[in-house]
């Protein structure tokens, strides 16, 4: 099995990173590796799905706590009831490579830990509940592995949610999960399944922002018709185009309203509206014509 690569490097930030910058560099990347905007580009899309797995680990701070000691192994540290930090409590095993986030004292070195090394650290056959078990008390890890669901972010599109979805979620131990994602359904809501608590987060859109159940995509408007009124057309979250009409002298930044053009509601009632916002464009270069119009007119 090929190695997962670090999540810092995926997003090309430092370990030292905050979550701003954090975000910052996820949006970034999503918008260049889009499936959408790389329509049958294989590399592009696997580099969007790793992408969206860093996001999803790094986002989270009890998550990148736990990555940051434990690496790729988090998710079963997670299952196994342990909190970010308790490695470094408990002698400091555990971790990417480098320092902690801390401030003085003694020099510590973390590495990635294998359930290889695991098992030559604490005898074979030792997995991870059994490690905190013998750390912590069998009793309390063994009853927080049990009463403890595993909580993970699910990373959906925009265009997924218009029509709802579902992701499949692997446990620790191997158990595969499917989590339904409901069409409109808002980000942050939480999705339980049996041993799972999923955290629904939304990939930036290169063409469409959400606000609600609304939704607003700017549409390029050449001048004469700003000026005079026409028709032009916008792209819709369902796929193809809807024709509108530009009333004449509309302003650059105008909003028109598209009724029922935006997402579903999520709890049966109406849908919501897509705001066209008018971006006007010069007509460039100009045409003589044009040009001797725009001298003419006052300052």
């Amino acid at each position: 099995m090929a190695k997962t690569r670090d999540y810092y490097d995926v997003l090309g930030v430092p370990r030292t990173a905050t979550q701003k910058e954090i975000s910052s560099a996820f949006r970034k990347l999503a918008r260049k590796h889009h499936p959408d905007l790389n329509a049958g580009n294989k590399d592009s899309e696997a580099r969007f799905k790793e992408l969206s797995e860093a996001h999803e680990v790094l986002s989270d701070p009890k998550k990148r706590g736990l990555y940051d000691d434990f690496g790729e192994n988090w998710a079963a540290a997670q299952a196994a009831g342990a909190q970010p930090g308790d490695v470094q409590r408990a002698g400091g095993v555990g971790g990417r490579g480098g320092g902690g986030r801390g401030g003085a004292g003694p020099r510590v070195e973390y590495r990635t830990v294998r359930p290889e090394d695991m098992e030559d650290l604490f005898g074979e056959g030792a997995g991870f509940g059994d490690i905190f078990g013998s750390i912590f008390g069998n009793t309390r890890g063994r009853a927080r592995q049990q009463e403890i669901d595993v909580e993970a972010p699910i990373t959906v599109g925009l265009r997924e949610l218009y029509t709802g979805t579902s992701r499949t979620v692997e446990l620790p131990g191997g158990r595969r999960v499917e989590v339904k994602v409901p069409a409109g359904v808002k980000e942050g809501t939480v999705l339980r399944v049996p041993g799972l608590r999923a955290t629904v987060q939304l990939a930036p859109d290169p063409v469409f922002t959400r606000e609600g159940k609304d939704l607003r995509v700017a549409v390029p408007v050449p001048l004469h018709v700003a000026l005079g009124g026409g028709e032009v057309a916008a792209p819709t979250i369902k796929g193809g185009q809807v024709k509108f009409n530009v009333p004449p002298e509309t302003q650059n930044g105008t909003k028109i309203r598209l009724r029922g053009l935006g997402l579903p509601d999520p709890k049966g009632g109406p849908p919501g509206d897509m705001y066209a916002e008018v971006r006007v464009q010069l007509p460039v270069p100009m045409d003589e014509k044009t040009r001797r119009w725009a001298a003419e007119q006052p300052t």
